[in-house]
């Protein structure tokens, strides 16, 4: 059997080991845009081979997977999915894991989305407003005074995400112009270069509450959800600084987490279900993949949905798959199939922590992030109790450099999460650049203080949208206005 990875990030490299563990023992291929050694290393062992191409070039893929014969092809991250790859390949006759463009739309547009809630009245729907000029979404702005998500229109890496709290009366002017310069910046920088959806910012109410990860299998009739994973977004210590592609990872056990109740998780999975139907009745298209959404337990919903995801999340697939003990091969089969129903999703009883290691620069300035030798003794990491995975790293004549972004992380399992993050933290010093660049990662990501405030902000989100279902408002938002009086949405 041989199988095609597509992307090479520490994502792709936990994919091609849980394919690589199966009783099938299929030769493991990959295409790759920069040669991550994690994944090179499982090619080779596996007797398969790597290639050094585009994975956004849905002819460049097929090709590569029609040369190769491969009996599937499984693709990583999102923006192979927002080209087309899943359809060029479907189209030449091979499965593939991985959503169809149309079907990927619900990452890759946020205001698409934001409509197929609202449409179709999926619970944990926002308000929201998308601008296809920066100038429209100024004059809205200015007009309302209010808190505000201010978002790129279209994923774009995790990048130009900003929440603004406006609640003081007497700094109102003052937080308009922040929030007019926030999105000037998000058309001109983070929209910049992406010509394929029309919106280009979109506005939503401010919520809060502690954020989750909810990732599942799908096969267009059956949705098999994996445990929760919670991803930390900003660059530093007690969720300070910019957002990032993620800076650590918690999970476990079990299928929730510490702050987030069975129930909720089933209410976070029932609203999953209800997106991948009203995706595929947009698109008439089965939906065959991995599909994830990024939520947030809030006063105003409960389980909400902040993104869509139609991949695994990178860091939260890494927190999952070292865990999986059902055949990941026989996994793929069934979704091709359509017979993920008879599959029982099973994983080891662990709590895992991801650590993230980043150059200086990243993430706002990635250039001088990159092209700086990185060394690892990945052996003293095992001996250690941790694992490693390859991250934005790239083999360039023998040598390792870093390519601007996370480098690679460190991962670790015990009984609880903070027994894993001691684990990771032994392991860090085990990393270094060797031209004296500094790295940077979060050492409180598992610690006992940040569970604690995650606990906190949870119970008291709980309380009050518990005490709204009781009171038939769940989800309902009432605004007064002037002259109009009571608007209740």
């Amino acid at each position: 059997m041989k199988v095609l990875v597509v992307g090479d990030g520490s994502r792709e490299q936990a994919i091609a080991e849980a394919l690589a563990r199966s009783v099938k023992e299929p030769k493991i291929y990959a295409i790759m845009r920069i040669l991550n050694p994690g994944i090179v290393k499982v090619c080779e062992s596996t007797g398969g081979g790597f290639r050094r191409g585009k994975p956004t070039d849905p002819v460049q893929v097929a090709d590569y997977a029609e040369e190769l014969n491969v009996d599937f092809v499984f693709v990583g991250p999102e923006e192979p999915l927002f080209h087309g790859v899943a359809d060029e390949v479907e189209r030449r006759g091979i499965g593939c894991i991985g959503a169809k463009k149309s079907l990927a739309e619900i990452e890759m547009s946020k205001a698409y989305m934001r409509r197929l809630m609202w449409k179709y009245e999926v619970p944990g729907r926002l308000r929201f407003k998308a601008f296809k000029n920066v100038e429209d979404a100024i004059a809205y702005i200015n007009e309302y005074a209010e808190s505000l998500a201010i978002k790129p229109a279209r994923q774009a890496g995790g990048k130009g995400v900003k929440v603004i709290a406006d609640l003081q009366a007497y700094l109102s002017r003052e937080k308009k112009e922040v929030k007019a310069k926030h999105a000037v910046k998000v058309v001109k920088e983070h929209m910049r270069g992406y010509t394929d959806i029309e919106d280009r910012i979109l506005l939503e109410e401010r919520v809060e509450g502690p954020e989750y990860t909810l990732q599942c299998f799908c096969d267009g009739k059956t949705v098999l959800p994996t445990p929760l994973v919670q991803d930390n977004k900003h660059a530093f210590e007690d969720d300070l600084g910019p957002e990032t592609g993620g800076m650590g990872s918690i999970a476990g056990k079990g299928l929730t987490l510490p702050f987030i109740m069975m129930d909720e998780y089933n209410r976070s999975v029932e609203i999953v279900k209800k997106l991948v139907d009203a995706v595929q009745r947009e698109s008439g298209e089965h939906y065959k993949g991995v599909i994830a959404g990024q939520m947030m337990l809030t006063d105003k919903w409960g389980p909400t949905i902040i993104e869509m995801y139609s991949r695994f999340g990178q860091p939260e697939g890494e927190n999952i798959l070292p865990l999986l003990e059902t055949d990941m091969v026989e996994i793929c089969e069934a979704i091709l199939s359509q017979s993920l129903a008879k599959v029982k999703l099973k994983f080891r009883e662990k709590a895992t922590v991801i650590k993230c290691l980043a150059p200086r620069g990243y993430p706002d300035h990635r250039e001088l992030a990159k092209g700086h030798p990185i060394w690892v003794d990945e052996e003293a990491i095992r001996k250690a109790g941790g694992k490693l995975f390859w991250g934005s790293v790239d083999m360039v004549d023998g040598s390792y450099v870093t390519g601007g972004s996370r480098a690679c992380e460190i991962y670790a399992e015990a009984d609880t999460i903070e027994e894993a993050a001691e684990i990771a933290e032994r392991c860090i010093p085990y990393v270094k650049l060797l031209d004296g660049w500094g790295l940077f990662y979060r050492s409180d990501i598992g610690s006992r203080r940040l569970l604690e405030k995650r606990m906190r902000l949870a119970e008291m989100v709980r309380e009050i949208y518990l005490y709204r279902e009781k009171k038939g408002i769940l989800g309902k938002t009432i605004d007064w206005i002037p002259g109009r009086g009571k608007i209740e949405v």
